[in-house]
């Protein structure tokens, strides 16, 4: 699982604009339940130079984050990219068109949502009742300046005041890198009281005097704009529609790549990092991944042997003397020095020292050098590393076995067409269940041996790059887009069993009918190419 969602706890539209008789400004209005959310800018509409404005107020469950990060669900500060997320809802007005920036700007002071829903003619008022306007942040506490208060770069723990995306045809829907900020609310270096959704300063429109006699309530803007901006509308939490909702999206790259199934010796024909190889740790205590308590998340070693004469076990250690006398010295373990949690330890050149991952899962990462003829098997011992000359005699934990292969160049041009299935798919799944799917790959135009077909099983051909998709097949929605940027959300994992991923089902709206698709990487052509099976199922929300 590399998505999570967490959808807003309270959003509202707050507004200057006239009354439908044009003398009466609407600041006492109040849409906290509508179910869209409205920013914009008119110039000139009641008098030659007046100005009306629209802004959207909105806040998350940033304590629900703080939650999951404690708890595991999502990665530490780092290792997750965060994204506020807005739909655009059509309408039959206009729509803003030309450059310009949306800005989601921090507020600086809390604020009430409200319970108005008239976004026309501006008749529920906050009144004394719960809610924010454009003059007041709540019933009883108005705005430092009218249209809500912002954190300034004079007042804020951070460089920058805004988080911004640029607009074109008014259509679009907001996908901002909103990190640094969740980062500060999870943190509690800045109180959350949420984001106000509108346009700069530039795009607003221009206005030289104070808006009314009673209230000194928002400063000149005299580098504003003279022409109109009218409207941008988004779908507010209150929609009926699921994937609409307005959202911080959480994305990371939580795929394992396990080599131990394909492991390479090193070679000229690769670069560097085509020369690691990464293997894994899983400790399972009745059934449930455990941390290691001597380790916890701290550093773990691996060290590495030949085989027995029959390769049916590691020759030549001994963990009660560590001793390794016998021991073949036809092996050798680089690694390149840029590489987190893994090195080469100054003690011995056969150990590494890898690093632990989440709760239960270690791993290490080396390159393989070798004489001719190369083992063909190594044996790799997990310990603790607790003795200081000899680290391979302090507590093991687990022992296993990979075999090795040379790289070898091609005369012919591979073609990438493939068979896959999910041998584990069901028909349905319930929506609050999070589901590991094992993906089966292998060639289309496998040509199998007579001896191949009675003795052994088809070979599950593991893809090192591997993104899946989720699509509703009721209307072709993308409920789960393929995540094949930096934050790699939707990369899938693979060890020696082949590719698999997790699914959390809460992404999806019960009562649809949903399918998988799947794209892989492409070196030849340098770019992903879909696969063309579809896998379908359904999502339920069992009451019982």
């Amino acid at each position: 699982m590399a998505i999570k969602k967490y959808v807003a706890n309270a959003d509202t539209t707050i507004t200057n604009a006239f009354q439908p008789n044009l003398n009466t400004r609407a600041t006492g209005a109040n849409a906290g339940a509508s179910d869209v959310l409205e920013t914009f800018s008119i110039y000139g509409r009641q008098a030659s130079s007046s100005a009306e404005l629209s802004r959207i107020l909105i806040k998350f469950p940033i304590d629900q984050i703080t939650t999951d990060r404690n708890n595991g669900v999502i990665p530490g500060s780092g290792s997750v990219s965060f994204y506020l997320r807005m739909f655009n809802a059509k309408h039959s007005k206009t729509v803003p068109s030309g450059s310009y920036l949306m800005v989601a700007e921090p507020l600086s002071s809390d604020w009430q949502e409200g319970f108005g829903l008239d976004l026309e003619t501006y008749k529920d008022k906050t009144n004394g009742n719960v809610g924010s306007n454009w003059m007041s942040a709540s019933a009883t506490t108005r705005w430092t300046k009218t249209g809500g208060d912002y954190i300034t770069a004079a007042n804020a723990a951070y460089p920058w005041r805004w988080f911004s995306q640029s607009m074109t045809t008014g259509l679009e829907d907001i996908e901002i890198d909103i990190t640094q900020m969740v980062e500060l609310w999870s943190a509690g270096t800045v109180n959350n009281y949420g984001f106000g959704v509108h346009l700069t300063g530039t795009a607003e429109a221009y206005y030289d005097v104070a808006e009314d006699g009673t209230y000194d309530g928002w400063n000149q803007n005299t580098t504003g704009s003279t022409t109109s901006f009218y409207t941008k509308r988004f779908f507010a939490r209150g929609t009926q529609y699921f994937f609409k909702k307005p959202v911080i999206e959480a994305r990371w790259n939580s795929s394992r790549k396990d080599d131990r199934g394909d492991m390479f010796y090193s070679s000229s024909l690769a670069g560097v990092n085509d020369n690691l190889n990464t293997i894994f740790l899983y400790n399972y205590v009745r059934g449930r991944l455990s941390n290691i308590p001597s380790v916890n998340k701290g550093a773990i070693y691996v060290s590495f042997y030949s085989g027995s004469n029959d390769d049916s076990k590691s020759s030549g250690h001994s963990k009660a003397t560590g001793d390794e006398t016998g021991r073949e010295d036809r092996m050798a373990i680089t690694l390149p020095t840029t590489l987190p949690y893994t090195h080469v330890s100054t003690l011995n050149p056969y150990v590494v020292t890898g690093g632990w991952i989440s709760t239960g899962i270690y791993t290490a990462s080396f390159a393989i050098t070798g004489a001719n003829p190369p083992l063909t098997k190594i044996f790799d011992v997990w310990h603790d590393g607790s003795g200081k000359n000899h680290p391979w005699a302090g507590a093991e934990f687990a022992t296993s076995s990979f075999q090795p292969l040379n790289m070898s160049a091609s005369v012919s041009v591979n073609k990438p067409f493939y068979f896959l299935n999910i041998t584990n798919l069901r028909d349905s799944y319930d929506a609050a269940e999070t589901a590991r799917f094992n993906l089966f790959v292998r060639p289309k135009y496998w040509n199998p041996t007579i001896y191949t077909i009675a003795s052994a099983d088809t070979e599950n051909t593991s893809q090192a790059s591997a993104s899946y998709m989720v699509y509703r097949v009721l209307d072709g929605h993308a409920a789960v887009p393929y995540g094949t940027g930096s934050n790699a959300e939707t990369m899938l994992s693979y060890d020696m069993s082949g590719n698999y991923f997790d699914f959390d089902m809460r992404l999806l709206e019960p009562g649809y009918t949903y399918a998988f698709k799947f794209s892989f990487y492409d070196n030849d052509i340098g770019s992903w190419t879909e696969q063309k099976d579809s896998f379908k199922f359904r999502v339920e929300d069992y009451e019982y």
